[in-house]
């Protein structure tokens, strides 16, 4: 365990973990019934990446995410019952309804936002770590791409940008082996995304993102140096998930029990709670009593959702244009 992390933050750590996963289970079944209305892309499978990642940022550090972004919203402290209340479309959300699953923000807590456009994320990181530079104030930003993204002029101009204005950003590259139905395989030209590092002058490291351990590690290095004005850095984050591109994806495109494998296999909150426990000083117990407690706080968070009034058509024009 890294010198720094305590035992509470292990059982912060597993909350956050335990929370992603448990909410994203719940969208799962909520959205099957017919209750939220658009598309959904869930982030089960994943949790150890955003939640290693999450440990390092205060609110003042600025996070941009992507079309899957409940657990990076989640591990950026974003409210859950307001998440939820959002993703339903309803007045109370953490929007006011009118972002939905690709488009929750929370600029208290740093959140600058979740993206439906692949590749939108990295310019406005850009953005963020220029003002942190400018202001001096020793903040960061950081951008969580796909491996599509990876691929897009957009995330190639924002990088080669952080490195000759040595910007103070981490470019973090979750790697789940599928660009939509396509495999990462067969779109990414060079064996491994952090290789692309080289071509920007920045430094640039694998790590397995089913770990928390190696991802709290290997982000906490990169995001000192930022902080250090040495520069961006890029971290690619090899993992999985576990539902569709999207909520109705019928996956054709994977192997049969391949998601029944990673789930038996390869669960970094399974992999975290055994090496909790038998390396940390965690007991069993303390585990079980924070799953009762995001349990109710995931039925509470979809009671309020669905007892929440709807937008007004009054709230329609509301929030679109910044008056001064």
């Amino acid at each position: 365990m890294p010198d720094a992390l305590t035992v509470e933050d292990l059982l912060d750590a597993y909350r956050t973990m335990k929370t992603i996963r448990e909410f994203e289970d719940r969208v799962h079944v909520e959205f099957a019934k017919g209750g939220i209305p658009g598309f959904v892309h869930l982030y089960a499978g994943e949790e150890a990446s955003a939640t290693g990642v999450g440990m390092h940022l205060s609110k003042e550090d600025k996070l941009a995410s992507n079309h899957r972004g409940h657990g990076h919203c989640i591990a950026k402290g974003v409210e859950v019952k307001g998440m939820m209340a959002e993703i339903y479309g309803k007045a109370t959300g953490t929007c006011k309804g009118k972002g939905g699953s690709m488009h929750i923000a929370d600029l208290d807590t740093g959140m600058m936002g979740a993206n439906g456009i692949v590749g939108g994320g990295p310019p406005l990181a850009c953005g963020a770590a220029l003002a942190a530079k400018m202001k001096k104030n020793g903040k960061i930003a950081v951008v969580f791409c796909g491996d599509g993204a990876s691929n897009q002029g957009t995330t190639f101009e924002a990088m080669n940008l952080a490195s000759v204005w040595k910007l103070p950003v981490v470019f973090v590259f979750e790697n789940n082996g599928y660009g939509e139905a396509t495999g990462s395989s067969y779109s990414v030209s060079c064996g491994d995304i952090a290789d692309r590092a080289k071509g920007f002058g920045m430094p640039g490291r694998i790590a397995d993102g089913h770990d928390f351990f190696e991802v709290y590690e290997a982000f906490g290095e990169a995001s000192e140096r930022a902080r250090k004005g040495e520069g961006p850095s890029l971290l690619e984050h090899k993992l999985d998930r576990f539902y569709g591109h999207f909520e109705g994806d019928n996956q054709n495109y994977r192997a049969e029990g391949e998601v029944q494998k990673l789930r038996e296999e390869t669960c970094c909150i399974k992999r975290f709670a055994a090496t909790a426990v038998s390396e940390h000083g965690i007991n069993q117990s303390q585990l079980e009593a924070i799953d009762s407690e995001v349990g109710e706080l995931i039925d509470e968070a979809v009671k309020f959702a669905e007892s929440s009034p709807d937008p007004s058509e009054s709230d329609l024009t509301t929030d679109v244009y910044i008056n001064y």
